[in-house]
């Protein structure tokens, strides 16, 4: 059955139209007083712009070789942002009032995440250590290629879904960002560390969306929590792939930030723990009786997830990236 449809998701989605316009605008930065991506990278109209961007050249030299394909992972799928809007963009509840709350955050937070692939697509073609034409191929690939998260168009479990990737994320860039000041990369450092930083607060804001749904009809959010979960969070990057290369290529991306503890299936266990406390799932009242089924499965699938993570072997690195040059 496609729960997407049914009346009081759709009705609680018109209801918070009228206060997601506030709630969201308080988890985004003014445009005036936001950075931009010209803000972090050597400007073409400076006298020193060849030496900052020699800097940056020998500040990417030490750079780890798994390292950099996380880097260029994590830059396409921040690129694939159409992609992602577009799917916002469909939700029931959504879609038919374009001057709505909801399109206004959509839009809203799309633009503030429309920085992150600039700044960071910049900065990979500054270092000098990757094959632009390649990079750009597979964001090209990924963003007609698309993705299918089974969401059904269901704002309920959409925003489950993005409450979790977005903590993902936040994960992803704050432990590049650690990984590149240890390396001497200062440049990547705090580029990364403004990223993770906005996906924080995204995050807050998807998890708030889901507070409120959860007080107006719990029974129907957590079904759709257990839907989810049921499914396993796929990364928005699944259909990864490089130039006329068939390989597995978001897998051996995957690995690579598995090996260097960037982003790992016991962090998946953690974001599940942290929204299970976040949301209060324990001790939610008003469930029937499919919905306190759905709180047992919830409940009960970190532990057996952990056990799991546990026996994970983590394969060696035995493919390059066409990416990476060298």
């Amino acid at each position: 059955m496609n729960q997407a449809l049914t009346p009081s998701r759709l009705e609680v989605m018109l209801h918070l139209e009228k206060e997601v316009e506030t709630v969201g605008a308080s988890y985004l930065s003014p445009v005036e007083t936001n950075w931009q991506p010209s803000d972090l990278l050597p400007a073409s109209s400076s006298e020193s712009f060849f030496e900052d961007v020699k800097m940056i050249q020998e500040q990417a030299e030490n750079m780890d070789y798994d390292l950099l394909a996380v880097l260029v992972g994590d830059t396409i799928t921040e690129e694939a942002l159409p992609t992602y809007e577009t799917w916002l963009g469909a939700l029931d509840g959504v879609y038919k009032n374009v001057h709505g709350g909801w399109m206004k955050w959509i839009r809203a937070w799309t633009a503030e995440e429309n920085r992150h692939g600039d700044v960071l697509s910049r900065f990979l073609y500054l270092c000098g250590r990757i094959d632009m034409s390649k990079f750009e191929a597979s964001t090209q690939y990924l963003i007609a290629d698309g993705f299918d998260l089974d969401t059904q168009n269901d704002p309920y479990r959409t925003f489950m879904y993005t409450s979790f990737q977005e903590l993902a994320t936040n994960i992803s860039h704050r432990r590049v960002a650690t990984l590149a000041k240890k390396s001497g990369n200062t440049v990547l450092s705090k580029i990364c560390g403004l990223v993770a930083a906005d996906e924080a607060r995204h995050a807050n804001a998807y998890k708030a969306f889901i507070s409120r749904i959860f007080e107006i009809d719990t029974n129907e959010m957590m079904l759709a929590f257990e839907d989810m979960m049921r499914k396993k969070i796929v990364m928005p990057a699944q259909c990864l792939r490089e130039l006329n290369n068939t390989v597995n290529t978001f897998a051996n991306f995957s690995d690579a930030a598995q090996r260097l503890g960037v982003y790992t299936a016991v962090d998946y266990v953690n974001i599940m723990r942290e929204l299970i406390d976040e949301w209060n799932i324990a001790n939610l009242s008003n469930l029937k009786e499919n919905g306190e089924k759905a709180r047992d499965y919830i409940m009960h699938l970190p532990d057996r997830l952990e056990r799991l993570s546990e026996r994970m072997k983590i394969p060696d690195r035995e493919l390059k990236f066409s990416w990476i040059l060298g």
